[in-house]
């Protein structure tokens, strides 16, 4: 983790510094695999601290307390810093965040059994999807059961996508939450 704070590979592109957001411990059982820290956690330094870590708390079924367990839930977005705004939001994950710090950081999670795969870049890494279609990687949730769930992201930008797909919420958001209260054994 020293060497992750101290990381400065993407330091020249990021137009408001580098500070690394991330929540890691070798005994979390659940992954949460998102895209960035938006503005509102990089002023703050805690992932999902947000309207969208709200909505993902509640999707997930668990506490401010159990979602900031290090020992329960680690939380590795595919940038781990701000990457700044864009024309229609937030830019992408710097690109060499991933490559650097992803592999060895998973591969030190001995007790993993649930990854929650957020968003198009996250599914890309972890599911071999390339392709932009969430929907579909989200709608095919059950070819990735138990281990993955894609998930769109949590963001209220995505409330039309939320209206648009009633089964998203009525289908595998009860099975999730039963699926980590299990993991959780909460």
């Amino acid at each position: 983790m020293a060497d992750i704070r101290a990381c400065r590979i993407c330091g020249p592109h990021l137009p408001h510094g580098v500070r690394p957001v991330l929540q890691f411990h070798p005994d979390a059982r659940i992954l949460i695999a998102g895209q960035a820290p938006g503005r509102k956690v990089h002023e703050s330094g805690v992932p999902f601290d947000d309207a969208s870590g709200e909505r993902l708390r509640a999707w997930m079924g668990v506490s401010r307390v159990d979602f900031y367990d290090a020992q329960k839930i680690a939380i590795l977005p595919m940038g781990f810093c701000y990457p700044g705004t864009g024309k229609s939001g937030d830019l992408p994950p710097r690109p060499e965040c991933a490559p650097a710090w992803r592999t060895p950081l998973i591969n030190t999670l001995r007790r993993l059994q649930l990854s929650l795969v957020i968003g198009s870049y996250a599914q890309a890494w972890h599911l071999g999807e390339e392709t932009n279609n969430v929907t579909a990687a989200v709608h095919d949730w059950r070819s990735y059961w138990p281990k993955q769930v894609p998930l769109p992201h949590p963001s209220p930008r995505n409330n039309i996508w939320l209206k648009r797909n009633p089964w998203f919420e009525a289908e595998l958001l009860p099975r999730l939450r039963a699926r980590i209260a299990r993991v959780l054994k909460i």
